[in-house]
């Protein structure tokens, strides 16, 4: 039996060779609901500074597609933006393109320590914990949010 893919797994799907057309990487596609309205959120990314040009373009490509493709019976905002700041960590391929750099972490609920908040360097990681500075593991279901905790702004092929 196949599981349905979600939307966001769906627009991804569709985005990522859009997106290598335009010179761009797709960091993350978020469908979610804030306040009474759903936001399809396109998260883009390359090397060097995304700029609102690179927002534009990647929004009038994939928009079409989107509506081609209906992935939703709701009515929706369409946004691309870039992942700024403090960009989250979820897959793999995140965690690899930060190997060696400055990250936070925030568990769901303190560790037997009572310590809730990590921070430090990302030193390895594989499918069911990640490490930072060498010695500190971390159950990756325990995690509430991995994200970026520098100004480094290379990025994610």
């Amino acid at each position: 039996m196949s599981k349905k893919k979600s939307v966001a797994e769906s627009v991804k799907e569709i985005a990522i060779p859009v997106a290598e057309k335009l010179g761009l990487g797709v960091w993350d596609v978020l469908f979610e609901k804030e306040g009474p309205d759903w936001q399809l959120v396109i998260i883009i990314d390359k090397n060097g500074p995304v700029g609102i040009e690179d927002c534009e373009a990647m929004s009038r490509a994939i928009d079409p597609l989107i509506d081609e493709l209906d992935p939703t019976p709701y009515t929706y905002n369409l946004i691309v933006s870039s992942p700024g700041l403090g960009r989250k960590l979820k897959t793999d391929k995140h965690f690899e393109s930060y190997i060696g750099k400055a990250v936070e972490v925030k568990l769901i609920r303190p560790n037997d320590d009572g310590q809730r908040v990590f921070k430090g360097i990302l030193t390895g990681f594989d499918e069911n914990n990640i490490e930072i500075d060498n010695n500190v593991k971390i159950v990756r279901k325990s995690i509430a949010i991995a994200k970026a905790d520098d100004d480094n702004l290379e990025v994610f092929k």
